[in-house]
């Protein structure tokens, strides 16, 4: 009869992992009353979504290329192209092509999406990052 093998081998005494993941704690651990720094960078999350800032752009600057928005947004132009085709299936802008330049009607009237601040409409929006400028 063959006897089952146990593919890790057992540890034990002073350098046991257990034992190492304490020590590793330990020395990780504040003492009481110390303030703590934190070592992560500052998150870059930002109060707007990547569609919002889309949107502002391309009201603020009507002739702005993708690739120009895209910059200034920090997305990629194909993720442009997307959020400008998921606002026009939504109703928040048309294209209108001249020439060989897309043109972007927006409409101003509809209201915000989420619940929240859905008593306010897209131009409330536009106006105040406008003003603010």
């Amino acid at each position: 009869m063959a006897t089952k093998r146990n593919p890790l081998p057992r540890v034990s005494g002073i350098g046991a992992p257990k034992q190492r993941l304490r020590d590793i704690g330990a020395a990780r651990t504040p003492q009481r009353g110390a303030k703590v720094e934190s070592s992560r960078p500052p998150s870059q999350w930002t109060f707007l979504t990547n569609h919002a800032h889309v949107l502002l752009m391309l009201a603020l600057n009507e002739g702005m290329v993708l690739k120009d928005i895209a910059v200034r947004v920090g997305i990629t132009e194909r993720a442009v192209q997307n959020i400008i085709s998921e606002l026009s299936e939504e109703g928040f802008l048309e294209r209108v092509k001249v020439g060989r330049v897309n043109n972007y009607k927006l409409f101003l009237e509809q209201p915000l999406r989420h619940p929240i601040e859905s008593h306010r409409s897209v131009g409330d929006l536009v106006r105040l990052v406008r003003d603010a400028s």
